[in-house]
């Protein structure tokens, strides 16, 4: 089995290193490589997750090609062949990077997530339960945890680089990028999540909720980048344990989730760097799940490496 990998250090320009992400300048485009890394409570942890970056590249990959008529996006190829052809000094590295890479054109991000919410949870729960309202935007009353909310909700936030995004109302949008270009990204936002949410049930998938990055081309077109429906920008519920009115289990990263909290609870973790080191089982029980998720939506398991 493939080594995961935390860092990828290809021997090309870094543009930018995220928790996940390593963006590297290949002449006019970029090289977007995702690691094997995991972030919870903001912290990344040190042990990579098998087969994570895979997972979370080829579900992007997959999603593209079936969104293409929404909106266009950045993607040039995820194929290693054809990024070589167009890059031959990358066949060196080709082990470090294949299957985890996506070739893709340059945009200039706008500065907010675009999020929809398809079911009451998370940060909108506890918004909600506190005063009926999500950014602020009072909501129906009488929702329970978990409900799926008809139609779905565009609930956007700021792009925070350190902590956590902050819930924000539309108008306050309309200020950042202005009431055209708010009410484009809101409309391809709820179109793209309707048409991934009926897909997904297909495969017994619930998407609760998910978050899109929007930027504006060199062409000057708006076009959907970074990532799309992956475990790791969306909250995929099974369509077989869900029940309203409860929390339900997020088909991702839960595992190290629940080990982390149960170590705050017992006072031996403050959500602070350095991380606790995660037990093998949790990271195995993690890696699965990466592998479940894209084997349900796309109705293939993921090709891995021998």
């Amino acid at each position: 089995m493939t080594k995961p990998l935390s860092k990828i250090k290809l021997d090309l320009p870094l543009v930018r290193e995220g928790k996940v992400r390593e963006i590297y300048q290949l002449d006019k485009d970029y090289l977007m490589v995702a690691t094997d890394r995991l972030s919870a409570h903001d912290v990344v942890m040190d042990e990579p997750i098998p087969h994570k970056g895979r997972v979370l590249t080829q579900l992007s990959r997959w999603w593209f090609e079936r969104t293409g008529d929404i909106v266009k996006n950045h993607l040039i190829t995820a194929d290693a062949d054809e990024i070589i052809s167009k890059h031959p000094a990358l066949a060196e590295s080709r082990s470090r990077w294949d299957g985890r890479s996506m070739l893709v054109r340059k945009a200039d991000p706008f500065p907010i997530e675009c999020v929809v919410r398809g079911y009451i949870t998370g940060s909108a729960w506890k918004e909600y339960r506190i005063s009926g309202t999500l950014a602020g935007e009072a909501l129906p009353d009488g929702l329970v945890e978990s409900q799926q909310l008809m139609p779905p909700i565009f609930s956007p936030a700021t792009k925070a680089e350190e902590g956590h995004d902050e819930n924000i109302t539309f108008d306050r949008v309309r200020a950042i990028v202005s009431s055209a270009v708010a009410n484009t990204l809101k409309d391809i936002s709820l179109r793209l999540y309707q048409r991934a949410r009926d897909i997904a049930a297909d495969g017994g998938v619930i998407i609760a909720d998910t978050k899109f990055e929007f930027g504006v081309s060199e062409e000057g077109e708006i076009v959907l980048i970074d990532e799309i429906f992956t475990p790791d920008s969306s909250r995929f519920w099974l369509g077989e344990d869900y029940e309203p009115g409860r929390s339900q289990q997020s088909f991702d990263k839960q595992p190290v989730r629940d080990y982390l909290e149960a170590l705050v609870a017992k006072g031996e973790w403050d959500k602070q760097p350095p991380p606790p080191p995660l037990p093998p089982e949790v990271i195995e029980s993690t890696s699965q799940r990466y592998l479940r998720a894209y084997e349900l939506i796309t109705g293939k398991p993921l090709p891995l490496p021998s």
